[in-house]
């Protein structure tokens, strides 16, 4: 049994004792947001609410599931995240085989372009122009079309196929195989932590995202999005109360929520889908993103 000596001790104990406090510093605030979720809106106004809810209410979750159009919501943040995702994965990873090919002859300028993209945008305004040219207002490809492919996503899953062995493709090519079964059958296999990296990206984005839908399809409430839909139960919230200019002890009387009360509910409805789906990805998002930065 290997001994340790007083100071590899003292060293152990100072890094269990730094990644414990900064393990609190950093799960604190989320336990505090969840905490106020679920106490009494007019109750928090006071304060002092930190690691348990003081009075007890689901009325602020209540709200925000009240609203007529979340159901339609969450079904097209859901449809989009998993469609969008999907499509977002399979041609960054076809893109980068693609670049990855050390026979491919616009290799070079097409990997300069794409670099370009990630330092030079064209703007909200040509943006708008272009999605308007493409007839995508009020269609729900806007959230598809737009954003299919990352500058970023495809030198990372690039960086991984550069890593592995190039006799794999070879010895699949002197077996007969074509490029388009080297990627689907030996490539992709191996790709699986790179592809899951790129693809909690992907997720997170489309998940997260709302000011499309304020841009382009919020004349059709069929399209609407949740992010969007409860960015404006905040601001509805905090409309309503400013409108009303209530104090403590009315808030307290009339049993209102308030707009820091709905924010903190709107929070955990928001985080909820992608904390129930890292824990299955994480071990392969640590690993794609060590592995994809072997090689640049």
């Amino acid at each position: 049994m290997k001994t340790y000596k007083l100071s590899e001790k003292i060293g152990v104990i100072t890094i269990y004792i730094v990644l414990t406090i900064i393990g609190i510093i950093t799960l604190y605030p989320f336990i505090n947001v969840l905490v106020l979720s679920f106490n009494d809106a007019t109750d928090a106004v006071g304060g002092g609410i930190y690691l348990w809810p003081r009075v007890f209410s689901l009325a602020n979750y209540a709200k925000v599931f009240s609203y007529p159009n979340l159901i339609t919501a969450f079904t097209n943040s859901l449809l989009r995240t998993v469609i969008g995702t999907s499509l977002n994965v399979f041609l960054t990873s076809m893109i980068a085989y693609t670049l990855s090919r050390r026979d491919f002859i616009l290799r070079k300028v097409i990997t300069v372009m794409f670099v370009i993209t990630m330092y030079v945008s064209g703007g909200m305004v040509p943006n708008y122009i272009l999605i308007q040219k493409l007839h995508l207002f009020d269609n729900f490809l806007v959230y598809i079309v737009p954003g299919l492919v990352w500058a970023f996503a495809v030198f990372i899953m690039r960086s991984y196929i550069d890593s592995l062995p190039m006799s794999i493709q070879e010895s699949a090519m002197i077996d007969g195989a074509n490029d388009f079964v080297i990627f689907l059958k030996i490539i992709l296999p191996l790709c699986v932590p790179t592809l899951a990296t790129i693809a909690l990206f992907y997720s997170v984005a489309h998940w997260n995202s709302w000011f499309d839908t304020y841009l382009y399809c919020s004349n059709d409430a069929s399209l609407t999005t949740l992010q969007y839909e409860l960015q404006r139960i905040i601001q509805n919230a905090t409309a309503t109360a400013a409108s009303k200019n209530l104090n403590y002890q009315q808030l307290k009387d009339s049993a209102l929520v308030t707009p820091v009360s709905i924010q903190m509910a709107v929070t955990i409805v928001v985080i909820t889908p992608i904390i129930c789906v890292y824990p299955f990805v994480q071990k392969y998002f640590i690993k794609g993103m060590t592995l994809g930065s072997v090689k640049g």
